[in-house]
């Protein structure tokens, strides 16, 4: 399953569209529970579902404080996909809870359509979740240093690794660099891997010096066979494996200090669980 969806130039993570489908299985069944109670259920389930985004947020953004505090700002900043589901959940249902005790004919229809929203929220993400797994397609790609030396991925395997997708023309990519190059030097026990996408070594070479000089593991893929394989065409992408080399996170779009430290904690946790 692709972890993103290309309408026109326009590329979405997946995890939208499981969103927006258990809205609307919630919103179905609000209405095929009768038509004179729909509209009210319909709003109860919209507060729900503001209430729960609100709530997983602002948990996120919590547990990631320390990285927010430099520039509070950013915790508005929506578009690095940090948020915390299951606390979003728990809050989206307690306010159906308490709305329900107040609605006594409409108690079953409501909580009917929460839970089946609630269902289609949680399958569809462990649907589309990738399952750890090796990915031969990535062992196989044809990489270049930039000095023009052949490179292979497996040179990296051992620790956990993570490979960004990027490329110099790309807005988000650029915004997300310092991002990555604190990352890069605060854990030195993961591996990364900045794969630039279909650039020339020059001008790959020269926006490092002007921009990123200290990034580590910048390696080129002249075709942009990563990007069509692994994201859909829609950069920035970056994967995340453990040390086994197998992917266990795909995240297309801009990741903040805050979201990409979340996904080091879990490919980081099972070796420091062992």
């Amino acid at each position: 399953m692709s972890p993103a969806i290309r309408l026109g130039p326009l590329v979405f993570p997946t995890e939208l569209a499981v969103l927006a489908a258990a809205v609307l299985a919630g919103l179905l069944a609000a209405r095929l529970s009768g038509r004179a109670r729909s509209a009210e259920l319909g709003t109860v389930l919209w507060r729900a579902l503001f209430i729960g985004l609100a709530v997983a947020r602002l948990v996120f953004v919590w547990q990631y404080r320390e990285h927010y505090l430099p520039e509070p700002l950013r915790m508005l900043d929506l578009r690095d996909g940090g948020w915390n589901g299951m606390a979003g959940l728990a809050a989206a249902w307690l306010y159906a809870l308490g709305a329900a005790l107040r609605r006594q004919a409409a108690r079953v229809a409501l909580l009917g359509a929460l839970a089946l929203a609630s269902a289609v929220w949680i399958g569809g993400g462990r649907w589309l979740a990738p399952t750890p797994e090796t990915r031969p397609e990535l062992a196989a790609l044809a990489l270049r240093q930039l000095d023009g030396q052949p490179a292979t991925l497996a040179a990296f395997q051992g620790k956990p690794t993570v490979i960004n997708l990027w490329a110099s023309w790309c807005p988000p990519c650029r915004r997300e660099m310092p991002a990555f190059a604190a990352a890069q030097a605060a854990n030195p026990a993961v591996n990364f891997v900045f794969l630039n996408q279909a650039e020339t070594p020059d001008d790959v070479a020269g926006f490092l010096r002007q921009h990123a000089p200290a990034l580590r593991n910048v390696l080129i893929d002249p075709a942009g066979e990563a990007s069509r394989a692994m994201s859909n065409r829609g950069l920035p992408a970056t994967l995340f494996l453990d040390a086994q080399g197998r992917l266990t996170d795909l995240r297309v779009g801009e990741l903040s200090t805050a979201s990409l430290a979340q996904r080091l904690d879990a490919i980081k946790a099972p070796a420091a669980s062992r």
